[in-house]
C-alpha cells in the first residue's frame, strides 16, 4: 500500500503518486532528488518561482516582527497593499481575504449590496457565463453552475442565471429588473483556457452602464501578470466595477483581494463583510514583495516575450502532431492547448518527461509557467513536449497498424 493510501486526508483530490521537497525558480525536486520542470506554478499562484529570494526576504523579515493582530486594530502593511493595488488599476478600495473563491464571495455580496444600497433590493440575481468556475463554496459554485460541482450538495444558491459563452443576444435578453451584475472571467482558465472576446466585455461594459447593473470580473487566476499585463482587463481597454483577485497575489502564499470602485462599494458599510485572517501582516508581506518585483520596469515586458516566443514554438509543434494538438489558446503565460487525444494522458506523459503541466475544460492541457521562466527553460519545456507528443504519435500509429492488420 502506498503513503497515499494510508493518508489521513479527506479524499477529494486524485493526486499524482509524487510529492516535492523543495524548489527554486522554475524547478522542483521531488522527494526522491528527480528535478521537474513546473509549468504548473501551484495553478498559476508561484508566478514568481520557487524560493524567489525578494519573496523569501519579505517574508522572513514579517515572521520575526508580527503575524496576525486581527482586524479590530489597524493593519499599515494592509493599507500599503491596497494602495498600490488601487494606484495600480482601476479601483478605489480593497478588501483582503485569502483565497479566489472568497474574493469571488466578496464580490458577490458586494454587488447585492450596491444594488440594495441604490433602493432596489429587488435586484440580486447576477449574470454568469457556461463553462466558468468561480470557486468551491456553495455560492461560488451556483455562479459556476457546472452541474459536476454542484451534484449532492443540496439545493443550488439561487440567484445566478447562466449564459452561453459570449452569446451577446441571450445575455441582453436574461437582464431583468431583478438583475444586479454581470460576473466573467476574462479568460476562462479552468473552462479550457478560453479567451473571451474584447468586443464582448466591452458590450457587457456598455450594457451594465445602460441598466445600471455592475461588471464584475474574476481575475483569480488571470490576473497579476499571467496575461502579460498586470489585470487581464487591461488587455482589452474595458475596465469593471469590482474585480476579484488570489492565486499569484502572495506568490505562493494564500490571499485574496477583492478591488472596487468606491460607487461599487458604497453598500459596503462596517459590519456588513469581514474576515479574520484577511489582509494579516504575513500575508501583504508577501503580497507586497510580488507588487515589488511585477512593478519594475520591464517585468511585464520580459513575460509578454516569453509568451510570444512559446507560442511560436508551440505552433510548430502543433503542426508537427496534428493528431495529438488541434489549437493553441490563450494569452501571455496563461497558455492551453486542446488535445485531439485524452488531455490527461498528454499530462501524464509530459510528467514521465519531468515536466509538470494541468488539465483543463474542454480536453485542454494548461502550461503555466513561473512568469520568471527563462527563454532557455521554455525551449527545454517544447522539447519535453515534442517527445512527449512523438511518443503518443506513435502509439496512436501502431493502434491504427493493429487495427488494419
Amino acid at each position: 500500500m502506498s503513503e497515499l493510501a494510508k493518508s489521513h486526508l479527506l479524499p477529494t483530490y486524485a493526486r499524482v503518486n509524487l510529492a516535492f521537497e523543495r524548489g527554486e525558480g522554475a524547478w522542483l525536486v521531488a522527494t526522491n532528488g528527480e528535478r521537474y520542470l513546473d509549468f504548473t506554478s501551484g495553478v498559476a499562484v508561484n508566478a514568481l518561482g520557487h524560493a524567489h529570494p525578494h519573496l523569501v526576504a519579505a517574508i522572513t523579515e514579517q515572521v520575526k516582527k508580527l503575524w496576525h493582530p486581527s482586524n479590530l486594530y489597524g493593519i499599515p502593511e494592509s493599507e500599503r497593499v491596497a494602495e498600490r493595488l488601487c494606484a495600480a488599476s482601476f479601483a478605489d478600495v480593497a478588501f483582503f481575504c485569502n483565497s479566489g473563491a472568497e474574493a469571488v464571495e466578496c464580490a458577490i455580496k458586494m454587488a447585492r449590496k450596491y444594488q440594495s444600497a441604490s433602493g432596489k433590493p429587488e435586484r440580486y440575481r447576477i449574470i454568469t457565463f457556461d463553462g466558468a468556475f468561480h470557486g468551491r463554496t456553495l455560492a461560488t459554485l451556483a455562479a459556476g453552475g457546472q452541474k459536476k460541482y454542484l451534484d449532492g450538495f443540496g439545493p443550488v444558491v439561487d440567484g445566478f442565471d447562466q449564459m452561453p459563452f459570449a452569446d451577446l443576444p441571450a445575455t441582453r435578453k436574461a437582464i431583468g429588473p431583478q438583475t444586479a451584475a454581470i460576473l466573467i472571467e476574462p479568460i476562462m482558465g479552468e473552462g479550457g483556457v478560453r479567451v473571451v472576446p474584447p468586443e464582448f466585455l466591452r458590450a457587457l461594459r456598455r450594457l451594465c452602464d445602460d441598466n445600471g447593473l455592475l461588471l464584475v470580473f474574476d481575475e483569480v487566476q488571470t490576473g497579476m501578470g499571467r496575461t502579460g499585463e498586470l489585470f487581464a482587463y487591461q488587455r482589452c481597454g474595458v475596465a469593471p466595477d469590482v474585480m476579484a483577485l488570489a492565486k499569484a497575489l502572495g506568490g505562493g502564499f494564500p490571499v485574496g483581494a477583492c478591488l472596487a470602485t468606491n460607487e461599487a462599494a458604497k453598500g459596503m458599510t462596517t459590519g456588513t463583510h469581514g474576515s479574520t485572517f484577511g489582509g494579516n501582516p504575513l500575508a501583504m508581506a508577501a503580497a507586497a514583495a510580488v507588487l515589488d518585483v511585477m512593478l519594475a520596469d520591464g517585468f511585464l515586458d520580459r513575460v509578454r516575450r516569453t509568451s510570444l516566443i512559446l507560442k511560436q514554438k508551440l505552433a510548430e509543434i502543433k503542426d508537427r502532431y496534428p493528431g495529438v494538438i488541434v489549437e493553441i489558446r490563450g494569452e501571455g503565460l496563461l497558455i492551453g492547448l486542446r488535445a485531439v487525444v485524452p488531455s490527461t494522458e498528454l499530462v501524464d506523459e509530459l510528467r514521465n518527461e519531468k515536466m509538470i503541466t494541468v488539465a483543463a475544460g474542454d480536453n485542454v492541457v494548461r502550461l503555466l509557467p513561473p512568469l520568471v521562466v527563462t527563454e532557455a527553460e521554455v525551449s527545454d519545456a517544447v522539447g519535453r513536449l515534442d517527445r512527449a507528443c512523438a511518443r503518443i504519435a506513435c502509439a496512436r500509429q501502431r493502434e491504427r497498424e493493429g487495427a488494419l492488420g
